[in-house]
């Protein structure tokens, strides 16, 4: 009695590991890839499956977007320049049993062809084109990638360059072409706003000789603006060639109210006085 009690006590353990080995959960971002005797027997959508216990294995495979890190890279790139780069890809699984049964881990697989594909697709670029083309050097990555990884049942669906890592001696000398730019930007900036200046001090002066009036009353503006700082001594300089001028044409008018007033003397007759001429007729 006791021995079949135990013989009864076993096989419903048995039965009820067996349970629940057949039952199994397949959650709604994954699919189940099955197999029976090792054949492939389809696939199993999310939901509660029940299987044949040790003759099914069921394998189920997440079909989210994963995230994985690029691990940063030395490259040279095509003009003999060293580098340090990193990236990030995201991908997702699109065929199950592709991913389960073409390639035995996709994840390391797929980590293992980012890098290459990333040190041979920077290698071809300069390192101007690597920093200011980054757009167009994702694409070329995704472009490789989803035709490696078609097989596998795998889309990537974005690759991003992360970081890049440059020697300390090339900092150095892109700060210094910076550097140069900008010195170059602003002495042509400030090249053209001397030639604008000067074109508007050339109006300013053309209106001046026709308008005499406008030079003077910019003067008598220019001793208000003074006289803001309340100066007790203003020293203001007078137009230079108009001052010139004036000083010419008065001593010009001065030689010759000088030369119409005087009249040549003959010093070798004397003068007679009229008085004494007449007192001398007369005797």
């Amino acid at each position: 009695m006791g021995v079949l009690i135990l013989v009864i006590v076993v096989v419903a353990l048995l039965v009820v590991v067996a349970i629940a080995m057949a039952i199994k959960v397949v959650k709604q971002f994954e699919k189940g890839v099955l197999f029976r005797f090792g054949r492939l027997a389809g696939t199993r959508s999310p939901g509660l499956r029940f299987i044949v216990p040790f003759v099914d294995v069921l394998h189920r495979v997440s079909l989210r977007i994963v995230t994985m890190p690029i691990q940063s890279q030395g490259i040279i790139t095509r003009d003999n320049v060293s580098v340090d780069v990193s990236a990030v890809a995201y991908f997702r699984v699109v065929d199950a049993v592709k991913s389960v049964i073409a390639i035995e881990n996709v994840h390391a697989a797929i980590n293992q062809i980012a890098q290459t594909t990333l040190r041979k697709v920077v290698g071809q670029h300069t390192l101007d084109e690597t920093l200011s083309e980054t757009d167009r050097i994702n694409l070329d990555i995704r472009e490789i990638l989803d035709v490696a990884t078609v097989e596998w049942g795998v889309e990537v669906t974005l690759v991003e360059l992360k970081d890049i890592q440059l020697p300390d001696s090339m900092k150095r000398a892109m700060a210094r072409q910076a550097e140069a730019e900008r010195e170059k930007r602003a002495k042509i900036i400030n090249a053209q706003g001397e030639s604008l200046a000067a074109a508007a001090l050339g109006d300013a002066s053309d209106i001046m000789m026709d308008h005499p009036l406008a030079l003077q009353l910019r003067n008598l503006q220019s001793l208000v603006e003074i006289g803001v700082d309340k100066n007790t001594t203003v020293v203001f300089p007078a137009p230079l060639m108009s001052t010139i001028g004036e000083l010419g044409a008065f001593l010009a008018r001065e030689t010759t109210a000088a030369a119409s007033t005087e009249r040549p003397v003959d010093v070798t007759k004397p003068e007679r006085h009229p008085l004494t001429n007449g007192a001398k007729e007369s005797v």
